[in-house]
């Protein structure tokens, strides 16, 4: 009898530790590699890192300076997502160079601002005073806008935010303001030697200034600009639906992100979901 026992024990030990060996390794995280400028896109990215984690997902963050790569790459395949960009510039980017990227999610707004350069306030602004606005389409429009919206320039009939607008659109110039078109990422380190600049959201905070405090005028939050220029995740068309896809989502319309954005940016980025 003891035999028996001792025989079934020992069978019962070979089959446990079969079954152990045959259990599958544990998985290493799924790893999404995401686009996005400096700030504040992969400061926000970074909060995100720590929820996706507990999903099992190992954020990766790609940073870039300018508003033409991380496109690309999403669109190549070499990353999976970006987080830089709104539906205007996204759709002027996609017709110009034959891209196929979406929107799967609206994340913030930060208002666009017109700053002092040379001149100090909008009303002491001389006839002749140069402005510097961005170089890119949908961003153009909107800086032209915000001109339009403090009375220093009249656009011709039909400009809106839909529009990719350029300087040969003003209709009236009281001022005869020379408007100098520049590449966005320029902008905040020009500003000094030009009247006013009319800064991306992104930029101005890269380079110390937020619109809510340091801007001499900011869009109407309350107006079409909030939703029209909401800074976006997007990927490649058919990949909406990944699964590493919808976690990411999540994770950037989290508590944890919207309460970071509130207390770290002042009124300058605002959460919108």
């Amino acid at each position: 009898m003891k035999k028996i026992f001792a025989l079934l024990l020992a069978l019962c030990l070979v089959l446990a530790l079969a079954a152990c060996g045959s259990q599958p390794a544990p998985k290493e995280n799924v790893k999404i590699r995401v686009a996005a400028s400096p700030t504040p896109h992969a400061e926000i990215l970074a909060v995100a890192k720590e929820a996706l984690a507990a999903e099992g997902y190992d954020l990766e963050i790609v940073e870039y300076d300018d508003y033409v790569q991380p496109n690309l790459v999403v669109d190549s395949g070499e990353l999976d997502a970006n987080y830089f960009q709104h539906s205007p510039y996204l759709n002027s980017f996609n017709a110009e160079n034959g891209t196929n990227i979406v929107s799967v999610a609206l994340i913030h707004y930060e208002p666009f601002g017109i700053y002092a350069g040379k001149t100090s306030s909008i009303e002491d602004l001389a006839d002749g005073a140069e402005i510097i606005i961005p170089n890119d389409g949908s961003n153009e429009t909107r800086a032209l806008l915000l001109l339009q919206q403090e009375g220093l320039i009249k656009l011709a009939e039909g400009i809106d935010a839909s529009s990719n607008a350029t300087v040969f659109d003003i209709a009236e110039n009281p001022k005869n303001l020379k408007i100098t078109e520049m590449d966005a990422a320029q902008l905040a380190r020009s500003r000094e030697d030009v009247d006013l600049a009319v800064i991306n959201g992104n930029f101005a905070l890269a380079a110390g200034l937020n619109a809510s405090a340091d801007a001499l005028a900011i869009e109407d939050a309350s107006g079409d600009a909030a939703q029209t220029y909401a800074n976006l995740l997007g990927v490649k068309a058919g990949r909406e639906n990944d699964p590493a896809i919808l976690a990411l989502v999540k994770a950037l319309q989290s508590d944890a992100v919207r309460d970071y954005i509130n207390a770290t940016y002042g009124g300058a980025v605002v959460p919108i979901f």
